[in-house]
């Protein structure tokens, strides 16, 4: 019985992680916001302009072009190419093709935010309201026969690895057994402090007074510091590639913080909660349930959701970026704008009349259309750092500047041999407290890509993925090169896994600054920015994006479903009005709810 409720609870810390809690709609609720549209749609918006082709502003540009208002929208971007960090390529081994990620690589199906990336391959968003929200017949991206789903009983998704002091130790889990588990919480180092952390955390001190703490400061003192340095900051290495002593508690476990204040204990909350008829829900996530969202995914693929732990696309994620791309292409009322940096935007205000005047540099290959314009609204997709660089007067958006962010080298191999794990699985994390000598490159974690995702490539082998970096290398002026990243990530296998073949086939990519850190006090800055926002654009200027409310993919198909819904009288004035004290508070379902399917 100890065993269970310790595992539950470890397991309550790491799905928050990876995932929003499940949540329900309310009927009640759906009247509420079809009123607000209809009433929203009397003010035609006719000009957006959309700041970055990453994931955000393409999902963006794709929700605000199907709005029943028909604007026009505009999408800039300053280099050749649309995606952002979406970056899947297929290589040429020599007897076929193998695919390699050198950003995100999987997405969780996770309730609501993955079924939400999932509706955008399934069916289009925001037809009028007043009709529905979904029509579930049309596949509009014509993505939904390349969906690759792993399943939850697959090797990837029931072997996960830490890597701890100096081998790999298999998680806790329902693809092992009782004695297995047991073994390994009682033998394994990496699980020392545990048990006796999780008996005596109804008896730990309450939440500090202040507004935030870290999450490694919040778990230490909910359970013990070697949880949080052995088990916790190696989850995080795989999220944020980030330190937990840095993160922000309030702004990235936030069911978790908030049960916690509301309790003073974390198991006694979620035990609580478990058993009332009325859970806690969110505003933005009932107004993201209504129209019938299970409906537009459809039952059987529904099905094999609630069967999967993963899923991704036969070509890779950048097949998303590719199919959003083609869509907006062929709409007449989208124009895209690439090799077309912005230098500056400002609020101008004549007589009665308020834009926003974007100006565009001119670079090469840029269209003949850069230049200066002028549109009713601004959705910004770039980092706040960019933001606050262009937006006029200088620094009037400074609090979007302060969120830092990692750098992390993705280092892609492909050996001939299907036989070069020594184990398999989905992969291994390696958390803080690992010693120095058993990872000197820094390394944050290995993917097991060729057990991750089956299917994905012509040729059989072994793909292996190292990620290194992240927060061990902040303040570094210089960062090591593509021959010596290969040489590292090859290190890296031969001292934790054994393997010393040479590989086939190895790419290196750098990605800078491509990881936001939500540090401690990120809420109380959004909250900052949103009142600039306002004060100074009057609410024509939206964020959204990895730098403000999320990291994942599927966060930013969320945030960029809320732009949309802003345009049709919801709540969202900025981007950020859920950072707003009060405002995105927690709330209890009413009884009559229309029960969604369990989250994972």
């Amino acid at each position: 019985m100890r065993l269970k409720s310790t595992l539950n609870a470890l397991n309550i810390l790491l799905r928050e992680c990876y995932a929003r809690p499940h949540r329900q709609c309310c009927s009640q609720t759906r009247s509420l916001i079809v009123s607000a549209t209809q009433q929203a749609l009397k003010h035609e918006v006719k000009e957006v302009a959309v700041l970055g082709g990453g994931i955000t502003g393409l999902a963006t540009a794709y929700y605000i072009s199907r709005l029943p208002t028909k604007p026009h929208v505009t999408l800039y971007e300053s280099g050749p190419r649309l995606g952002g960090w979406l970056r899947s390529t297929s290589i040429d081994v020599g007897n076929g093709n193998v695919v390699f990620e050198q950003g995100p690589r999987n997405l969780r199906p996770s309730f609501p935010n993955g079924l939400l990336t999932l509706r955008l391959v399934s069916s289009p968003d925001l037809v009028p309201l007043e009709l529905c929200l979904f029509n579930p017949q049309i596949d509009q991206l014509g993505l939904l026969e390349q969906v690759l789903m792993t399943s939850k009983d697959s090797v990837a998704a029931q072997n996960r690895f830490v890597y701890y002091p100096d081998h790999l130790v298999c998680m806790p889990g329902p693809g092992r057994s009782l004695l297995e588990n047991l073994s390994t919480v009682f033998s394994e180092p990496a699980f020392n402090g545990l048990v006796p952390g999780v008996l005596s955390e109804p008896f730990r001190s309450s939440a500090p007074d202040a507004y935030d703490e870290s999450v490694g400061s919040f778990v230490s003192r909910r359970f013990g510091s070697a949880i949080a340095d052995n088990i916790v900051s190696a989850v995080f290495h795989g999220i944020y590639a980030g330190d937990i002593y840095q993160l922000s508690a309030r702004s990235i476990l936030t069911k978790v913080y908030k049960i916690s204040q509301s309790y003073d204990s974390l198991i006694v909350g979620y035990l609580a909660e478990s058993m009332r008829e009325d859970p806690l829900v969110t505003f933005s996530d009932q107004i993201l349930m209504e129209g019938g969202l299970l409906e537009a995914v459809g039952s059987e693929l529904f099905e094999k959701i609630r069967r999967s732990s993963v899923f991704t696309f036969k070509r890779g994620i950048g097949q998303l970026a590719e199919a959003l791309e083609s869509v907006l292409k062929e709409n007449p009322r989208v124009t895209i704008l690439k090799n077309t940096p912005i230098k500056a935007l400002e609020m101008i205000t004549e007589s009665d009349t308020s834009e926003i005047q974007v100006k565009a540099a001119k670079a090469k290959g840029a269209s003949s259309r850069a230049g200066i314009r002028r549109y009713s609204h601004v959705v910004s997709t770039i980092s706040g750092k960019s933001l606050n660089v262009i937006a006029q007067p200088a620094n009037c958006l400074l609090p979007l500047a302060l969120a830092p962010s990692v750098t992390v080298m993705v280092v892609n191999l492909y050996y001939s041999k299907p036989d070069v794990l020594p184990v398999h699985g989905f992969g291994y994390l390696l958390p803080r407290s690992v010693p120095l000598d058993q990872n000197p490159e820094r390394a944050l974690g290995v993917v097991f890509d060729s057990d991750a995702t089956i299917g994905q490539d012509e040729v059989p082998g072994t793909k292996l993925t190292v990620m290194m970096g992240g927060h061990w290398w902040d303040g570094w002026d210089t960062y090591p090169d593509e021959d010596q990243g290969a040489f590292m990530a090859k290190a890296v296998l031969a001292r934790h896994l054994g393997i010393t073949d040479e590989p086939q086939m190895v790419r290196v990519a750098l990605q800078k600054e491509c990881i936001p850190q939500y540090t401690v006090g990120h809420a109380a800055r959004m909250h900052k920015a949103h009142q600039c926002l306002l004060d100074n654009f009057q609410g024509r200027l939206k964020v959204a994006g990895n730098s403000y409310t999320g990291v994942g993919l599927n966060d930013c198909v969320r945030a960029a479903q809320l732009i949309g819904h802003s345009f049709m009288g919801r709540f969202e004035h900025t981007g950020l009005d859920s950072q707003v004290p009060g405002h995105e508070h927690w709330r209890r379902q009413a009884k009559d709810t229309e029960k969604g399917p369990a989250g994972n």
